[in-house]
């Protein structure tokens, strides 16, 4: 008998210890650590950027890719009533290289993005989120966990993106449009 309880005290031990590590593990941040530049140049943790709790937008993009330039000004020009009405940051990371991230300061300010925009001159932070091709964004809710993402870019996909966004708000499964 003294066996039997042992066992089942054991039992319980280990099932609450794996419990707490699904706890932590769906409550970790996704956005790995990855050194990435701000535009100024400074290095930059990537698991550090966070929005109180709120939506991120994480998109991956080059000054050479007209698919991101197009969905990024369209995005652009939504931005102001996006984050009025559900609080979402747009988080641009730039793929291009050592070699071209020089123009990426002088793209985004003739361009007139409000987005916060890091460079990724190394690609630490696309491999570690498995980036293949861009545009490639990533919607993270408030608890820091991916719900959404998409490769590839075609007018009106910034529409279909908000309709998602606003469901990760109110707390609902993200269905796709």
């Amino acid at each position: 008998m003294k066996s039997f309880l042992f066992f089942i005290s054991l039992l319980m031990i280990s099932s609450l210890s794996s419990i707490h590590a699904q706890e932590s593990d769906s409550t970790k941040a996704v956005i790995p650590s990855a050194s990435i530049k701000n535009i100024k140049g400074e290095k930059v943790n990537a698991s550090s950027i966070t929005n109180n709790g709120k939506p991120i937008l994480l998109n991956f993009w080059a000054t050479w890719c007209k698919p991101c330039i197009q969905e990024l000004t369209n995005i652009s020009n939504v931005y102001d009533e996006w984050r009025e009405a559900t609080g979402v940051k747009v988080v641009a990371i730039s793929v291009d290289d050592v070699r071209n991230s020089a123009k990426v300061a002088p793209f985004i300010n003739g361009k007139r993005w409000e987005y916060e925009v890091y460079l990724d001159e190394n690609g630490d932070l696309k491999r570690a989120m498995n980036v293949n091709n861009v545009p490639h964004a990533f919607l993270i809710d408030g608890n820091g966990k991916v719900v959404w993402q998409h490769n590839s870019y075609a007018p009106g996909d910034e529409d279909k993106l908000y309709e998602v966004i606003k469901q990760v708000v109110a707390g609902q499964p993200v269905k796709e449009h």
